[in-house]
């Protein structure tokens, strides 16, 4: 539920910012006019002067490797793109940025240690390069 989606996002958060990672926003949702259009983190990595659009994943406990970006489809990932233009554009921002997935393995106060997969750099954008041209 809510909840455990909650507890998930806090988790990446703080997996982040260890990383040295700045949070931006959390829960972005830059086209009020369309609800569908969320990014789940935004975080910016000074040391590459990038900002990483971050979907986070939460599943009970770990999973085959094959199964595990098959939450995000293509519908999704349109929707996603989408909202990292709509983010870009309105914050102009014209440095790098990437796509990346946090999967949190665990639950809210289990006794378990919760395992992170940090996938970076998933192939969302089919553009390559730095400065995009946003006109589709």
């Amino acid at each position: 539920g809510v909840e455990r989606g909650c507890w998930g996002e806090d988790v990446a958060a703080e997996f982040l910012r260890l990383r040295g990672y700045e949070i931006v926003e959390r829960n972005s949702h830059p086209c009020p006019r369309d609800r569908r259009l969320e990014v789940d983190i935004i975080a910016y990595d000074p040391r590459l002067d990038a900002m990483r659009f971050v979907e986070v994943k939460q599943h009970a406990a770990h999973s085959p490797r094959e199964r595990r970006l098959r939450s995000v489809d293509a519908r999704k990932k349109a929707l996603l793109r989408r909202a990292c233009r709509v983010w870009l554009a309105r914050n102009r921002w014209s440095g790098g940025y990437g796509f990346d997935v946090v999967e949190v393995y665990g639950e809210p106060g289990a006794r378990r240690r919760v395992e992170i997969d940090y996938i970076e750099r998933v192939d969302l954008f089919p553009e390559r390069g730095r400065f995009v041209n946003w006109a589709d």
